[in-house]
């Protein structure tokens, strides 16, 4: 759902910046609650796997593909202040040094894709977490929010659209052609997210944001009652995972995300995606502009460069996760660092 320059007006865009930077700058505040020396480098992987998995189009419809958007996973992973932050980095990288996505409709992709995926999605998993209990609740509520999330986004983008588009097409037309396509498209994310976050709470259930406090306090029982030992699940002073035991899973995840970016990306359907394929329908497609670097090596994944899918995903997955890594880094909470230390 990558939104080119040209869709919208110069006031659309830049209203749509203003609410984009500030919802970072709110984020950059809010992730020192959710990140730490522990979990910093979680969600410079979260940003890159999403990255790569956006790379994987996978066909929803006769001639028109879909792709993880990605903010309700990162949410789920790693909170939702981190979540946004993970995903203004992605769609930063990806507009920059890809031409994926407009430079002045980078606002309204940070806001549609990143800000309302990841409130739309945290909230839904909420509210399912807390009416089904335990890993089966939090796959479940993984699956609904990402699904969720895709729709709504798609309709976020039909209102701005409505508001400030360039091209005079029938609001609610486009909004009814976008809401269908991607449901669908939200059925695929559902089932990427769940299988993923099922997997990580397998293996490493202290990783995912939004299994806090599943794992219950060890009690000793005496004679006299009961005394409770370490601390609140979640909280600062849970007894921190060795460090030893997480460099092999974030190594393990850095190397199933280049395997999805420099090989399974050769696979990816080449059709249209969701929002491609109802501009194209609804006759607005044409008002894409030209992206200032699309002349550039890498724009288009390597396609305008000559450079091999995998080689430019590769290349793509290093920058997201130094990048995103780096800024969880700088954001994170030092004193919570040190208490779990």
């Amino acid at each position: 759902m990558h939104v080119p320059d040209g869709f919208f007006n110069a006031a659309t865009s830049v209203s749509a910046g203003a609410v984009a930077a500030a919802g970072v700058a709110v984020c950059l505040r809010g992730a020192r609650r959710e990140l730490d020396d522990r979990t910093a480098p979680m969600a410079g992987l979260v940003a890159a796997f999403i990255f790569a998995v956006q790379m994987l189009n996978f066909p929803v419809a006769a001639g028109t593909s879909g792709h993880l958007l990605g903010g309700a996973l990162a949410a789920i992973l790693v909170g939702p202040y981190t979540g946004v932050l993970c995903m203004a980095v992605v769609l930063l990288v990806q507009a920059v040094f890809f031409a994926d996505g407009g430079l002045t409709a980078l606002g309204v992709n940070v806001t549609i894709m990143g800000i309302v995926t990841v409130l739309a999605g945290w909230g839904v998993f909420r509210l399912v977490t807390r009416l089904a209990r335990g890993k089966a609740g939090v796959t479940a509520g993984a699956f609904l929010a990402a699904l969720v999330s895709v729709p709504v986004s798609a309709l976020v983008f039909s209102l701005l659209f409505w508001i400030g588009g360039t091209a005079p097409v029938d609001p609610m037309a486009v909004a009814a052609a976008m809401g269908g396509v991607h449901v669908l498209i939200g059925i695929g994310e559902g089932l990427i997210t769940a299988v993923t976050v099922a997997t990580v709470l397998a293996v490493r259930p202290d990783l995912v944001y939004g299994a806090r406090g599943l794992s219950r306090r060890l009690v000793l029982r005496d004679a006299d009652g009961e005394t409770t030992v370490g601390g609140t699940p979640g909280g600062a002073d849970e007894p921190a995972a060795p460090r030893g035991a997480l460099r092999p899973f974030l190594l393990g995840g850095v190397g199933l995300t280049l395997v999805l970016a420099g090989v399974v990306s050769f696979f990816a359907s080449s059709d249209p995606d969701g929002l491609e394929a109802v501009a194209e329908n609804k006759g607005f497609l044409g008002q894409a502009s030209d992206h200032l670097f699309g002349s550039w090596a890498l724009a288009d994944y390597g396609e305008v460069g000559g450079v091999p899918v995998g080689v430019a995903g590769v290349v793509g997955v290093g920058l997201v996760l130094l990048v995103a890594g780096g800024l969880a880094y700088a954001a994170r909470n030092r004193a919570g660092s040190r208490a779990r230390a």
